[in-house]
């Protein structure tokens, strides 16, 4: 029976969850939500992978940290994790800034990946204009609330023409998530993210598969980002996911779940050939 977990891990408790049986498949949340925005795949994939999806730092019920962070922080806590956990090489995917963490993750401990899911996500870093414009963000922390960012920004996660038939309460679901991070966690992963490298020629010497998924529609990260991926990686696979936007994985669960399911068939070990005895 799946149930959340809690375990400390570079002084930090982190939870997480991990449900199902097969290869591995981590998966990292976008900001400023948690691992419930991967319910979906935890449900849907778990009859042929061990699905593992967390909170990073600060964000869900993981434990927040008193200054700042950065994307190498978090890829580092999670290979303190999969080493305490005993994960020795696993499938990573990450949406949007869990993109640039899995990103980096890929540059620190290529090691211990077997391949790579990028969703909704870009290799490069921000332009000077959305630098800034994180900063600034993180600057006046003290002068919003989460539920204010959530207000204004939950709607823009969300394809415009899905806006009106978003089932199950979704929007709902990531106001919620929004509203319940803490200020501070807000301000530390933008300025995090602001000061994220170029990571597009670690994509370039990437030599496992690579899973590449964007929402056609997305209005926080234009879709030809995911083509810029593409083009510098080995071996990568390309799904757009019609009437979806930044969040893919919610809006059209049984898309992105085939296009995953496909992904990791390729690292389900194959039975052994049985080889009839030779009678004499």
């Amino acid at each position: 029976m799946r149930k959340d977990m809690l375990t400390t891990v570079n002084g930090l408790e982190f939870n997480y969850v991990h449900h199902g049986v097969g290869p591995t498949l981590v998966l990292l949340h976008a900001f400023p939500l948690n691992y419930r925005m991967w319910e979906p795949q935890i449900t849907g994939l778990n009859d042929m992978c061990h699905v593992l999806a967390l909170d990073m730092r600060g964000f869900g019920a993981s434990e927040a940290t008193d200054g700042d962070f950065t994307i190498e922080n978090l890829a580092d806590d999670l290979h303190a994790l999969m080493q305490h956990l005993g994960h020795e090489r696993f499938v990573l995917g990450g949406s949007s800034m869990g993109g640039y963490v899995a990103m980096a993750y890929a540059e620190r401990y290529p090691e211990d990946l077997m391949g790579l899911a990028l969703i909704a996500t870009r290799a490069t870093a921000d332009t000077p204009e959305k630098r800034e414009e994180r900063l600034k963000t993180a600057a006046s922390v003290s002068a919003f609330t989460p539920a204010t960012l959530a207000k204004t920004m939950a709607p823009t996660m969300f394809a415009p023409e899905y806006s009106k038939e978003r089932p199950n309460g979704l929007l709902s679901a990531v106001r919620a998530w929004i509203s319940g991070t803490p200020p501070l966690t807000i301000a530390g992963a933008q300025r995090a993210m602001a000061n994220r490298p170029d990571r597009t020629q670690v994509l370039a010497g990437f030599q496992e598969p690579v899973l590449v998924i964007a929402g056609e529609q997305d209005q926080i990260m234009p879709p030809d980002a995911a083509d810029q991926m593409v083009e510098v990686l080995p071996y990568a696979t390309l799904v757009r996911v019609p009437n979806a936007g930044h969040l893919p994985n919610m809006e059209q669960p049984e898309i992105v779940n085939q296009a995953l399911r496909q992904f990791m068939k390729q690292f389900t070990p194959k039975p052994a050939a049985h080889t009839p005895s030779r009678q004499t």
